[in-house]
């Protein structure tokens, strides 16, 4: 069995997870820019101090290259963070001033070039321009770099950084907040349900009412198509244990009257006797009890029970069979007519008790010397028929008999279950059930089956 789960933290766990990754992301991003923002500006003031040398080479009498380094071109690149500054000017012959051994970028060109290099064990931004001054009759050509150690870049950088990272710290906690309570008011509705759901009585069965979203609309149908389904089961063991109750008492009775007389006979006849008909009250509760059994499984079912494929014919024709020895020592001639298989929607348990009913009601009431015929064919729908030339019933016998526990003739066997257990299971599986005369006495009971398929 998996351990319980708070849905309430998962949530919150996704969405506020969800959120952190996005910022990692963010910061990472932010990053990136303030390096590129801290870079940009960086290279501004070199480009400036490069542009402030390379104004101030000049070429002597001699042709030779001179430079008058201004000290505002290194004064714009100290700062707060003491940076280092470094230069250098070359000319065709080779290094003219500044730090000889400060590097040079491999290639150079007439814009501005710009690279990173390590001088002196630091890190450095170097910027690089190369540039021609006439003499009237030629030009020269030099070259000026400038180098700032990153100090000043690098804590730029982190600045930026923390600043972005700050204000997206602020976002995440405000939308983890945001989040936290939109998740608490979603769930409000299922803690609602809980609470309406915890606060009724054992024995409420009712549908739940609350008003819940429709994402679990569906799970509350689904709870009170539940609740009526253990509703009517409950239901059917209420009313089996009442009948129960009721109709095995007097047969019990009976019996242990019975067994008390056939202990006090005063011969093994009287003995013999009482507990034949101790016997024949017990085979009464037995077949009570199985059909008090099979209304309760008939009012558990409910219309939700599967119907599958059963050959009709079959079934009849295998029932009657195993009535026929019980028929003929009632002095019946029980037969079957049918025309080959045909098929219906049921259960073939079922189909079995309803016709068995039938056939049962027939040997119990019709009389002796009756003709009986179970027969099966297809007019518009399927149909199975149970005719007689008994006795018979009147219309007001008939809707007495298809009462519940009714018995129309108290001196023969059953307990008036017979008839309403052949219209609940027809019902089932939605045949109908009609009584017509046979012709010139007797009775038929018809019932119609749906078409299959």
């Amino acid at each position: 069995m998996s351990r319980p789960y708070s849905l309430r933290r998962r949530l919150l766990s996704g969405l506020i997870g969800a959120l952190l990754v996005l910022g990692g992301l963010a910061v990472l991003d932010s990053w990136r820019e303030a390096q590129d923002t801290a870079t940009t500006l960086s290279d501004r003031v070199l480009a400036g101090s490069v542009l402030a040398i390379a104004e101030r080479v000049v070429v002597t009498d001699e042709g030779i290259l001179e430079v008058d380094v201004p000290y505002v071109a290194l004064e714009m690149l100290t700062s707060a963070a003491q940076d280092r500054v470094f230069y250098r000017v070359d000319g065709p012959a080779g290094f003219v001033t500044g730090y000889q051994t400060l590097p040079q970028p491999t290639t150079l060109g007439t814009e501005i070039r710009y690279s990173d290099d390590v001088f002196r064990g630091d890190a450095i931004r170097l910027a690089t321009l190369s540039r021609a001054i006439s003499t009237g009759s030629s030009a020269i050509g030099f070259t000026v770099t400038v180098a700032e150690t990153t100090i000043a870049r690098t804590q730029l950088t982190q600045a930026l950084l923390v600043r972005s990272a700050a204000r997206l710290a602020a976002l995440i906690l405000v939308a983890a907040l945001v989040v936290s309570l939109a998740v608490s008011l979603s769930l409000a509705p299922l803690y609602r349900l809980r609470a309406a759901i915890a606060g009724r009585q054992v024995s409420d069965l009712s549908p739940i009412e609350a008003t819940v979203p429709k994402e679990v609309r569906s799970l509350v149908d689904t709870v009170n198509s539940f609740m009526l389904r253990l509703s009517a089961a409950l239901d059917a063991l209420r009313h089996f244990t009442g009948n129960a109750s009721h109709q095995l008492r007097t047969p019990l009775t009976v019996v242990r009257t019975q067994i008390a007389l056939a202990q006090r006979a005063a011969s093994l006849e009287e003995a013999r006797g009482a507990l034949q008909v101790a016997d024949r009250e017990a085979v009464h509760s037995e077949r009570i009890l199985g059909q008090l059994l099979m209304l309760a499984r008939i009012d558990a079912s409910g219309p939700e029970r599967p119907l599958v494929a059963v050959d009709l014919d079959r079934v009849a024709r295998e029932v009657t069979a195993a009535f026929v020895v019980r028929a003929h020592a009632a002095d019946i001639d029980l037969g079957y007519e049918g025309n080959g298989p045909l098929e219906i929607g049921g259960d073939e348990m079922l189909l079995a008790e309803l016709l068995g009913n039938l056939v049962e009601n027939v040997i119990n009431y019709a009389g002796p010397g009756t003709d009986a015929t179970v027969r099966t064919y297809r007019g518009p729908q399927p149909v199975l028929e149970v005719a007689d030339s008994g006795r018979g019933l009147d219309p007001a016998q008939i809707a007495e008999a298809r009462k519940r526990f009714a018995r129309g003739r108290s001196d023969k066997p059953g307990a008036g279950l017979g008839l309403p257990i052949v219209e609940e299971i027809a019902a089932l599986m939605g045949a109908t059930v009609g009584f017509a005369p046979t012709s010139p006495t007797g009775l038929t009971v018809r019932v119609v089956f749906p078409t299959f398929r």
